[in-house]
């Protein structure tokens, strides 16, 4: 379902980087996911059934932001570097 491609994000305009509800949403499409999918391959990698479609989308909406836990999952799901997302949290909690 997911491909190997590296998760590239185009510079911002501010320099500040990308939000986590940026981030996730562009490597979400860019691996082919759906919301669904992409809550799916969650709800199997941790073997956690709290994670729904729904929270996927607060997070791209910027509703929410993952904690660790999810950021942990979330990275493995993404193939995204832990640092990067941790890095997204930042950024949008700057804005915010």
């Amino acid at each position: 379902m997911t491909t190997n491609a590296p998760a590239q994000r185009a510079p911002r305009e501010n320099g500040d980087g990308e939000p986590i509800w940026e981030l996730v949403r562009r490597v979400r499409k860019m691996r082919g996911l759906t919301q669904y999918q992409l809550a799916d391959v969650l709800v199997d990698l941790s073997s956690n059934q709290s994670v729904s479609r729904d929270e996927v989308a607060r997070w791209e909406r910027g509703k929410r932001v993952p904690g660790p836990y999810w950021r942990r999952w979330l990275s493995a799901a993404l193939d995204v570097p832990g640092e990067e997302l941790a890095a997204a949290v930042r950024c949008g909690r700057r804005l915010r």
